[in-house]
């Protein structure tokens, strides 16, 4: 049976909706953040780089979302959330399968780190720390997340999902980034069709089916 190596309040919530939206049988082995809010180690056992995502199938361990959801997607969708092969759907959704982590997350996870950075400096150099993260969250992290934003919004604004006009894998993949913008990034200012995808999508009967296997999640917070 298929396995999910899953981390609390981590990108393995989508592998799990994925899942629940196949209707597809599986196990959950469930890990828990260290207080630093690191992966434990024993998942390295599981993958070397002890990161989750990750999936164990048949003898297979697979990690990293995009090839996770195109695994499981391949494997036992039978068709069901992707687009047909030769469409400008099917490219649109390979597209947005790679941009969620190889171009959306980017911006989002240095606009975390520069958060955090001043928080978790020494008092003494508290001040200077503050100083250099604000100036690099200004002129570099917070235009590229604003030019994302935008983004989604106009692409949402030709149809109803990020693939098309019916649901797929590609929007479960663009879950996490734009849940992300909307925790930390301002989504919910001057982007409307997004904050309605996000609505759309927490609708899901199988979204909320992950959420109670799952447990908490909080993503950005």
């Amino acid at each position: 049976m298929l396995t999910v190596h899953h981390l609390n309040n981590s990108r393995s919530q989508r592998v799990l909706w994925l899942l629940e939206e196949l209707g597809l049988p599986y196990e959950i082995v469930r890990y828990q953040r260290q207080p630093d809010m690191r992966a434990p180690k024993e998942l390295r056992a599981i993958h070397p780089l002890g990161k989750s995502p990750v999936v164990t199938d048949n003898g297979n361990t697979i990690a990293e979302s995009g090839a996770i959801l195109e695994y499981i997607i391949a494997t036992y969708g039978n068709g069901r959330l992707i687009p047909q092969a030769d469409t400008p759907e099917r490219l649109r959704y390979t597209y947005w399968l790679h941009y969620a982590e190889g171009s959306a997350m980017t911006p989002l996870l240095l606009k975390l780190l520069f958060t955090l950075m001043p928080k978790r400096a020494p008092a003494l150099l508290r001040p200077l720390v503050r100083k250099v993260s604000n100036q690099a969250l200004s002129t570099l992290v917070n235009p590229q997340l604003k030019q994302h934003m935008a983004y989604w919004e106009g692409e949402l604004g030709k149809s109803e999902w990020f693939a098309g006009s019916e649901f797929s894998g590609a929007d479960i993949q663009m879950s996490f980034p734009l849940e992300a913008a909307a925790a930390r990034g301002g989504l919910a200012d001057g982007h409307p069709k997004c904050v309605a995808f996000l609505e759309r999508i927490h609708a899901r009967p199988a979204y909320a089916r992950a959420l109670e296997k799952g447990g908490p999640y909080e993503v950005g917070r």
